[in-house]
């Protein structure tokens, strides 16, 4: 931006609230923030602080974008061929933007944000650059070799423009121009992206601009310079050197740089004279802002995030800085690697970004005292003896409770003794409430403090149940400080039944929690006590197994008899038995079928195999020649795993005897 303004109101404002703040502590600053702008270039930018209304010119899309202090479009005035500088006027009621496409000057009605006038310049002046001083509008107009300065007076009835002011010397090109309200005399002019840098200052107090001085720098690529607010240095960004050079006004000598890097592209000064250094670079901070004339540290740097596809990071558009008047924030626009522009709304700008740490040991005994240190650092010192704040989070105070403020020394070292009445992760936070030259900070740090343990059975841990037995699961809990609950959880084996918390509560007077399971599946019955300040968590489990409901019938028998003390179903040669199995149903369940023979006084394994189970069991046919004079039996056996799951315990079904006859 080349020239930026406040109201002389807005100005006893700043000046006013700055001596509040010497004497009070500052208000965390809200997070940085940005919003992306329809704009396909940027020529300039300056803020309405008593609108609080940010001013973007857009020159390739004839435009100028009016958004809020969050960086959010509310306004377009269009119409506006390669607008380019924007001034505003003493009481921000008016904005000047100078339209080189329409070669007029067009005023803006900030409060209806439309156009209201537009006075014309003359064919071919190519207006670009207003800027208020001496009571007129002046600007910098011409191109091809021959650059001036003009003038719109405002004190008539009507403002009267005026070419040609100097009687001799004329720019390459229109020149950039700067003004300040607290040196209304001065104007300050450079020709952009010249090399070397050619820079001039004039007196216009008299209505005329007189050339006071000027020179041929050492520098190249100028994209922005502003004055400071008395005017007596003006601060110029060009591509080379790598840094923000202040000029004395009187005779355009060289003064004192503010340290940046490669390439310096933008440069506001604000009201108080804070001095926001902008430059063109991937892999550094885009913005340094620093005190005026303290040029050994900056107050706070600003590095852009990387919104496009290469590998550097958004970049600062030329001459895209603003400071709002009360220098509660600065608006920078960026623009990343796939053209997208940005306006980032950077908080709390004039104060130094504070950073908080804090180290506490690893471990320690609840009870036992512990030793937290840390430290208050910022570019620019702390006041020794201020104070922090110390909150301790625990068990005990979930939301945290204030301990005894700690008070740092010279160098921003802190520490504390804290004795921790709670047992787990104790959390020690520090809070710097900031000041008006320095950002809030805090930091934190943890310390795992021991807890005791306590007790907590579960009984009937592998145990093995019939199906469909209903068991008592009990867990007992030991000594604890507070809390007495304990979860139960039921896990039935299987994927098809998750894990289920099926009761939470205090114990009884006898340290017991019950709940009953119906024992259809394995399962696994979790206890969990979550803990207390003093003691710590625990978990324990018991796992008991539950066999399957099977039994296997026979038919096509002829009778059935007893052979000594047992039933045997009798069946002729010619006949195939059929063996019946019912069994607990699971998906893609088998059954194991096994056949034994008697013989010489003990049975001996006749052969087995496995068959897939329907919902309502399976049917098997032995087929095949049929020996008489055997005795034979069969049963039906779940095996857990091999019969295609593991949700139940091996389980085998009673015996089944038949005999052959002819």
């Amino acid at each position: 931006m080349r020239t930026r303004r406040i109201s002389t109101a807005t100005s006893l404002a700043v000046l006013f609230s700055s001596v509040v703040l010497v004497g009070g502590a500052a208000n965390p600053a809200a997070a940085d923030s940005s919003k992306i702008l329809p704009a396909a270039s940027v020529g300039d930018i300056l803020a309405d602080g008593a609108h609080q209304h940010v001013f973007i010119s857009d020159p390739t899309g004839g435009k100028v974008l009016v958004t809020d202090y969050s960086g959010a479009v509310v306004a377009t005035i269009p119409s506006l061929p390669g607008v380019t500088g924007l001034d505003l006027s003493a009481d921000s009621g008016t904005l000047y933007a100078a339209v080189p496409g329409a070669d007029a000057i067009v005023t803006i009605d900030t409060a209806a944000l439309t156009e209201s006038a537009r006075y014309d310049t003359g064919s071919g002046t190519g207006p670009k650059y207003p800027a208020l001083a001496g009571g007129k509008l002046w600007f910098g107009y011409g191109s091809g070799g021959s650059g001036h300065i003009g003038s719109l007076d405002l004190t008539g009835a009507e403002p009267v423009v005026n070419l040609d002011h100097e009687a001799t010397g004329t720019w390459y090109s229109a020149p950039t121009l700067a003004s300040t309200p607290g040196a209304p005399g001065v104007l300050a002019a450079g020709i952009e992206s010249q090399s070397p840098t050619e820079l001039a200052t004039y007196d216009v107090a008299s209505g005329t601009a007189t050339r006071t001085a000027y020179t041929s720098a050492d520098g190249s690529n100028l994209h922005d310079l502003a004055l400071s607010p008395d005017g007596t240095q003006v601060v110029v960004a060009g591509g080379a050197p790598y840094r923000h050079q202040a000029y004395r006004t009187s005779d355009l000598t060289p003064d004192i740089s503010y340290p940046s890097n490669a390439y310096p592209n933008a440069v506001d000064i604000a009201p108080d004279g804070t001095v926001a250094a902008g430059i063109d670079g991937w892999y550094d901070p885009d913005v340094y802002v620093y005190k005026q004339g303290v040029t050994t540290v900056p107050v706070r740097t600003y590095d852009f995030p990387n919104t496009g596809t290469s590998s550097g990071a958004d970049t600062l558009d030329p001459a895209g800085l603003a400071w709002a008047p009360d220098t509660s924030r600065l608006f920078a626009v960026t623009v990343n690697s796939l053209g997208v522009r940005s306006l980032r709304v950077l908080t709390d700008p004039n104060r130094s970004v504070t950073t908080v740490t804090v180290t506490a040991p690893p471990k320690a005994t609840r009870g036992k005292k512990l030793m937290v240190t840390g430290k208050v650092e910022s570019n620019t010192p702390v006041t020794a003896g201020a104070t922090a704040t110390v909150t301790r989070i625990d068990l005990e105070s979930p939301t945290g409770k204030v301990l005894p403020p700690v008070t740092l020394k010279a160098d921003g070292a802190f520490h504390f003794v804290d004795t921790p009445p709670a047992g787990s992760t104790v959390t020690y936070k520090v809070s710097y409430a900031g000041d008006a030259t320095h950002s809030p900070g805090s930091g934190s740090d943890t310390v795992a403090v021991s807890r005791a343990a306590t007790s907590l059975t579960l009984n009937h841990n592998k145990a093995l149940y019939a199906y469909g037995t209903d068991v008592s699961f009990t867990a007992h809990l030991g000594a604890t400080y507070k809390n007495r609950a304990v979860e139960l959880w039921v896990d039935p084996f299987g994927t098809d039944k998750p894990k289920k918390l099926v009761k939470t509560g205090k114990v009884d007077s006898k340290g017991n929690l019950s709940t009953t399971v119906d024992m259809t599946r394995d399962t696994t019955v979790t206890a969990v006590f979550k803990g207390d300040a003093r003691y710590a968590p625990k978990t324990v489990t018991a796992t008991a197994y539950a066999k399957v409901k099977v039994s296997t019938s026979i038919s096509k028998q002829y009778k059935n008899a007893k052979i000594g003390s047992t039933s045997y179903a009798y069946f002729h040669k010619t006949t195939n038995p059929v063996f019946t199995t019912t069994m607990t149903y699971y998906p893609n369940r088998k059954h194991l079928l096994s056949l034994e023979l008697y013989y010489g006084g003990k049975w001996y394994d006749a052969g087995s195999q496995y068959f897939s189970l329907g919902t309502k069991g399976s049917i098997v046919t032995l087929g095949g020649t049929h020996e008489t004079g055997y005795r034979m039996r069969v049963r039906a056996s779940y095996v857990n795993n091999t019969s295609g799951d593991n949700v139940n315990s091996t389980t085998h079904g009673a015996w089944k005897y038949f005999y052959f006859t002819k």
